[in-house]
């Protein structure tokens, strides 16, 4: 499984779901309540990285990782178009596969990234995301992917790195504010950093927080 089919699945395994013991922090470590203590999972494996949002749900009800750039997409044609310079789109689904999978790598970075940023990987969070991970995807490939990705410090200019165009940066941002909690201080300063990184100015930052506000409105 390429990392991007695998992203794909885990879009898709989002689903509205029941979680005790949830703290409300944002990221992982408010995902982390008694359940998963017994390693049990009623949402699928997104829910390691994301919270129970309706932004979640409607990945999962309407594509995936399909969706994600869809979201991504309108919200960066509409900034162009102010701009007027209409683009045409650049989603997953009219890449090459080999562009496809290095899309995909670069939105699971940003989703394990943001998951990252409000501080509490501890080692039990940790085993318990490895451990979903190599469930649904024992590849050693994408094991090994992970692995690195959990290792490094968090550092929003090396995964701004992965943004190969301004729809994936786009998109990037976006997927970072469907793992993070922007009321979170540690988190908003990441993503407040995570967007000059990848070059977003306010007009289409904000055009990509609307969108993502009405997904989960």
């Amino acid at each position: 499984m390429s990392l991007n089919g695998f992203l794909d699945h885990l879009l898709k395994s989002a689903a509205p779901t029941t979680l005790s013991g949830n703290d409300g922090r944002g990221g992982l470590g408010g995902m982390l309540g008694s359940d998963f203590g017994k390693g049990t999972l009623a949402g699928g494996a997104l829910g390691l990285l994301l919270g129970r949002n309706k932004a979640t749900r409607k990945l999962a009800t309407y594509g995936g990782l399909a969706a994600l750039g869809m979201m991504a997409y309108r919200a960066y044609g509409d900034y162009m178009a102010q701009q007027g310079a209409p683009v045409q789109p650049q989603t997953v689904d009219r890449l090459p596969p080999p562009q496809a999978n290095l899309h995909g790598e670069a939105i699971l970075r940003a989703l394990v990234a943001a998951a990252k940023a409000d501080g509490h990987l501890d080692p039990r969070e940790r085993e318990i995301i490895e451990g979903e991970f190599a469930r649904i995807a024992p590849e050693a490939q994408v094991q090994q992917w992970l692995k690195a990705e959990l290792d490094k410090p968090l550092d929003p200019a090396e995964v701004a790195r992965s943004a190969s165009t301004p729809e994936i940066a786009s998109e990037m941002y976006l997927a970072s504010l469907v793992a993070a909690d922007q009321q979170n201080y540690m988190e908003r300063a990441y993503l407040d950093e995570l967007a000059r990184q990848l070059g977003l100015d306010d007009a289409l930052r904000q055009r990509l927080e609307q969108e993502f506000r009405d997904a989960a409105g």
